[in-house]
C-alpha cells in the first residue's frame, strides 16, 4: 500500500515543479512590468535585480504554507487518502489552467486558482463522505471552513477595488508634483520621494515580511517590532539624506533607483506571498505522508489532524523553489507574452489595441466624457489650466517615447511598484494570500487611467482589455473549482488508473499549449514582420521592406486560391482565407500609422509623406480586394458546390501566372528603389488587365452557349472582375511608390527626421 503513496509523493513534487514553470510564466508581469515598461535599465539587469529579490523572498513564504494545509478545510475530518486525492486534484489543476492562460497571455491569479481548487476538490471529497455516512449536506461545514474561504475571496475582491483606487491617486498626486517633465522638479522633491519609497518598502517587505521568514530568530523579530518607528524614521532620514548627495555628487537619477528598488522589492512579495500558490500543496502532503508512515496505521483510517499543527518549512525547500522560478524567469517565453499584455492596456501613447471595443466600455466611456464635461464648469478656469499643464505629455510622446520607445516614464514606474510592493508585503504580513496579479494588475490600470493614457483615442479598447482579463479572473475561479472537483471524484473512484490518465492529461495539455504558443509566437513574428518591415530606422527602406512583405504574401495567398479552387482543395483554401484575413489587418495597422508617421517627418518632407499615406492606401485596398477573391472562393468549396469547368481553370491558371510575374517585378523595383522598368510594369498591369477582358468575354459566349453552373460560373466572373481592381490598386500603389522614391531622394534622408 505504501508503494502507490511513494509514486503518489513522487507525483506532487514533479508537479510543484511544472507548477513552479507555469506559475512564475503568469506572475512575472507582476514585478517585470514598470521596469520594462520604462526601460529603466538593461533586460538583463532587470532580470538580475528580479532573481536577486525571488531567492531572498522565497525563505519569507514559510508562514504562508499553512493556507495551502488548513486555511479552505478541516484537515482533521479527511483520512490520509483522502487528502493526497484532494491535493493531487489542486495540483493537476493547476498546472493546467494556468498552461492555458500563459499561452494566451493573459494574466490571471494563482492565488485565486489555489484557493478555488482547494475548495472545489475539499468539496467533492466531503459530498462524497456526507452521501456516504448521513446524506446531510448541511455537514458540509464540519469540512469546509468556510468563513476562512470567504475571508480569503472577499480580501482578493476588495483588493482589487482598493489597488485601483490607491493606484489611481498616488499617481494623480505624484504626476501633479513632478509632471511630465519632471527634471525640474525632481531636484527639488526627488530625494523626499525616494526616502518616502524605500522607507516605506523597507518596513513593509523588512520589517512585516520578515514575520514569515525562515531565516530571523524570534528574538530579532521581537526587537524588530520594538523599534519600528525609530527603524522607520531612520530609514526615512538616511534614505533622503542619501539619495539628495548622490543626486548632488554624481546626479544619480533617483527615480531610475526608485525602479530598480521596487522592482527587486515587488519580486521579493511575490516570492513571500505566492511561493505557497506553487509548492504549499506539495509540501503538505509531504508532511502528510510522513506522519503516516510514522504511525503506520490504515490510510483509509488515519485522520490527518497533524495537518492543523503549525510546521515551519524546512529553508532549502524554499530555497530550491526560488531557484526554479529564478530559472524559469530567464527562459519562459510565455512570460513575455503576459507582460506584453499589461504593457499594451497601460501604453501612454496609442498603440495597435490587441482588444477591441465593447458596449460596456463605449458606454463607460460616454459617460466618462459627458461627466467631465459637466465638472468642467464647476472647476475655475485657472485650476484647470493648471491641472492641465502639469498633466501635458507632450514632452513625453515627442522626445521621451520617440528616442526610448518606452511604454511610459519612470514617475509611473515607481508609483506601480511602491504602491503595488506595499499592498501586497501589507496582504502577506496579515496572512492573507493575496492575489498579486489583481494588485499589481489594478495598480498599474490605476496608474494608466489617472495618467491619462486611456484617452478618447484608447479608452473603449483598454477599458475592454481590462474587463477581458477580470473576465477571466472570473472564469479562474469557476473552473478551478469545477475541474478540481472532477479530477477529484474521478481519482477517488478509479484510484491509481485515473491519476496515471490525469497525469497524461496534463503532459498532454502541456504539450499541446507550448505548440499552440510557438504558433502564436510565431503569427505575432509575422504581424511585426508586416507592421514594420525593416529594423531600420530609414523610412524608405522600412516602408519597402514593409510593403515588399505584404506583396509576396499577397501573391501567395492568390496562388493558393487558384490551386485550392481548381483542385476543390478545402483546406488549401481555408489556409489562404486565413493570410488574407492577416494581410488585411496588417495593412490596416499601417493606415493607422499614417498620423505618427507624419509627425516624424520634417517639414520639407511634407510631399513624401503624402505619396506615402497614398501608396497606404492603395496598398490596403489591394489587400481587400485578395480577401474578396480568396473568401467566396473557400466558400465555394466549403459548401460542395461544382467545381470550375476546364476553360475556367485554364484560365484562372494563366492569369495565376501573370500576377504572380507582375508582383514579382513591383517588389524588385520598389526594393531596389530602382524604376528604370517603369514602363514595362505600367505595360504589364494594361496586358493583364486585357487579359481579363478576353477571359471574362469567352466566359460570357460560353454561358450563353452551355449555361452550367450558375454559382461557378457567377464566382468566376467575381473572380475575374476583383482580379481586375487589384491590378488596377496595384499599379496605383507602384505610381505612388515611384513619387515617394523620388522625393525621398530629392530630400534625402539626413533632412527627412527631425
Amino acid at each position: 500500500m505504501e508503494t502507490i503513496f511513494i509514486i503518489v509523493v513522487g507525483v506532487l513534487i514533479l508537479l510543484a515543479v511544472s507548477d513552479l514553470v507555469v506559475g512564475v510564466s503568469n506572475d512575472a508581469v507582476n514585478f517585470l512590468n514598470s521596469a520594462i515598461g520604462s526601460k529603466v535599465a538593461s533586460l538583463k539587469v532587470i532580470l538580475l535585480i528580479a532573481a536577486a529579490g525571488i531567492l531572498i523572498g522565497a525563505t519569507f513564504s514559510s508562514g504562508m504554507m499553512e493556507v495551502a494545509r488548513k486555511g479552505i478545510f478541516y484537515p482533521g475530518q479527511f483520512y490520509f487518502t483522502e487528502i493526497m486525492i484532494v491535493f493531487l486534484a489542486v495540483m493537476l489543476t493547476d498546472v493546467i489552467l494556468l498552461d492555458l492562460f500563459n499561452t494566451y497571455g493573459l494574466p490571471t491569479s494563482t492565488t485565486v486558482s489555489i484557493v478555488f481548487e482547494l475548495l472545489g476538490a475539499a468539496v467533492g471529497i466531503a459530498v462524497i463522505k456526507i452521501v456516504k455516512s448521513t446524506g446531510d449536506l448541511s455537514e458540509m461545514a464540519t469540512y469546509i471552513n468556510s468563513a476562512k474561504a470567504l475571508a480569503i475571496i472577499s480580501g482578493i475582491l476588495i483588493s482589487v477595488v482598493i489597488s485601483f483606487s490607491v493606484g489611481a491617486l498616488v499617481q494623480y498626486l505624484s504626476r501633479l508634483i513632478f509632471s511630465f517633465n519632471y527634471t525640474k522638479t525632481l531636484k527639488y522633491f526627488g530625494a523626499i520621494w525616494g526616502g518616502i519609497a524605500i522607507s516605506a518598502i523597507t518596513y513593509f517587505i523588512l520589517i512585516k515580511g520578515a514575520k514569515g521568514s525562515s531565516l530571523i530568530t524570534d528574538e530579532s523579530l521581537e526587537w524588530i517590532k520594538e523599534h519600528t518607528g525609530m527603524i522607520l524614521l531612520m530609514s526615512f532620514a538616511g534614505w533622503t539624506i542619501v539619495l539628495q548627495l548622490l543626486y548632488w555628487i554624481f546626479k544619480l537619477n533617483i527615480l531610475r533607483l526608485i525602479v530598480l528598488v521596487g522592482t527587486f522589492a515587488l519580486a521579493m512579495a511575490f516570492a513571500g506571498n505566492d511561493l505557497v500558490n506553487f509548492i504549499g500543496v506539495p509540501l503538505a502532503g509531504i508532511e502528510s505522508f510522513k506522519d503516516f508512515v510514522a504511525n503506520g496505521v490504515d490510510p483509509d483510517n488515519f485522520a490527518m489532524t497533524s495537518l492543523a499543527g503549525k510546521v515551519k518549512t524546512p529553508t532549502i525547500f524554499l530555497l530550491i523553489a526560488g531557484l526554479i522560478m529564478v530559472i524559469t524567469l530567464w527562459l519562459s517565453k510565455k512570460a513575455k507574452s503576459v507582460v506584453k499584455t499589461t504593457l499594451n492596456l497601460s501604453d501612454q501613447d496609442a498603440v495597435n489595441e490587441r482588444f477591441e471595443s465593447s458596449a460596456f466600455a463605449r458606454t463607460l466611456v460616454r459617460g466618462s466624457v459627458n461627466l467631465n464635461k459637466s465638472l468642467s464648469f464647476i472647476v475655475p478656469g485657472t485650476i484647470k489650466k493648471g491641472i492641465s499643464k502639469r498633466f501635458d505629455s507632450s514632452y513625453f510622446t515627442k522626445k521621451v517615447k520617440k528616442e526610448t520607445g518606452v511604454s511610459f516614464d519612470l514617475v509611473r514606474a515607481s508609483v506601480n511598484l511602491v504602491v503595488a510592493s506595499i499592498l501586497i508585503a501589507l496582504g502577506t504580513s496579515l496572512k492573507l494570500p493575496l492575489s498579486t496579479t489583481y494588485v499589481t494588475f489594478m495598480v498599474a490600470m490605476g496608474t494608466s487611467l489617472a495618467d491619462g493614457a486611456w484617452d478618447r483615442e484608447s479608452a473603449v479598447y483598454r477599458i475592454s482589455g481590462v474587463i477581458t482579463v477580470i473576465g477571466g479572473w472570473f472564469f479562474t475561479a469557476i473552473s478551478a473549482f469545477t475541474l478540481s472537483l472532477l479530477i477529484a471524484l474521478l481519482i477517488y473512484f478509479t484510484w491509481y488508473w485515473g491519476l496515471f490518465i490525469m497525469v497524461f492529461i496534463a503532459l498532454f495539455v502541456v504539450y499541446r499549449t507550448h505548440a499552440l504558443h510557438q504558433k502564436r509566437s510565431k503569427k505575432d513574428e509575422e504581424d511585426t514582420e508586416f507592421s514594420s518591415g525593416s529594423e531600420s530606422s530609414d523610412i524608405y527602406e522600412t516602408c519597402s521592406g514593409t510593403v515588399s512583405n505584404l506583396l509576396i504574401a499577397a501573391s501567395k495567398s492568390y496562388s493558393e486560391t487558384s490551386s485550392g479552387l481548381t483542385h476543390e482543395k478545402r483546406k488549401t483554401l481555408k489556409n489562404a482565407l486565413k493570410k488574407a484575413g492577416e494581410l488585411n489587418d496588417a495593412a490596416k495597422k499601417l493606415k493607422k500609422r499614417i498620423p505618427k508617421v507624419f509627425k516624424e517627418l520634417s517639414d520639407d518632407a511634407f510631399e513624401m509623406g503624402h505619396h506615402y499615406a497614398e501608396l497606404i492606401d492603395y496598398l490596403r485596398e489591394a489587400m481587400h480586394n485578395i480577401g474578396f477573391i480568396v473568401s467566396p472562393a473557400y466558400k465555394h468549396i466549403d459548401n460542395n458546390h461544382k467545381p470550375l469547368t476546364e476553360s475556367q481553370a485554364l484560365a484562372l491558371k494563366e492569369l495565376t501566372a501573370e500576377i504572380q510575374d507582375y508582383i514579382n517585378l513591383i517588389v524588385s523595383q520598389i526594393s531596389k528603389a530602382d524604376y528604370k522598368e517603369e514602363k514595362k510594369t505600367i505595360e504589364t498591369s494594361i496586358t493583364i488587365c486585357d487579359l481579363i477582358v478576353k477571359a471574362r468575354k469567352k466566359q460570357l459566349k460560353l454561358i450563353k452557349k452551355e449555361p452550367g453552373s450558375t454559382r461557378t460560373n457567377a464566382l468566376f466572373l467575381d473572380l475575374l472582375n476583383e482580379t481586375k481592381n487589384l491590378v488596377l490598386n496595384l499599379v496605383n500603389m507602384y505610381k505612388s511608390f515611384r513619387d515617394f522614391s523620388e522625393q525621398y531622394k530629392r530630400n534625402g534622408y539626413k533632412s527627412l527626421m527631425e
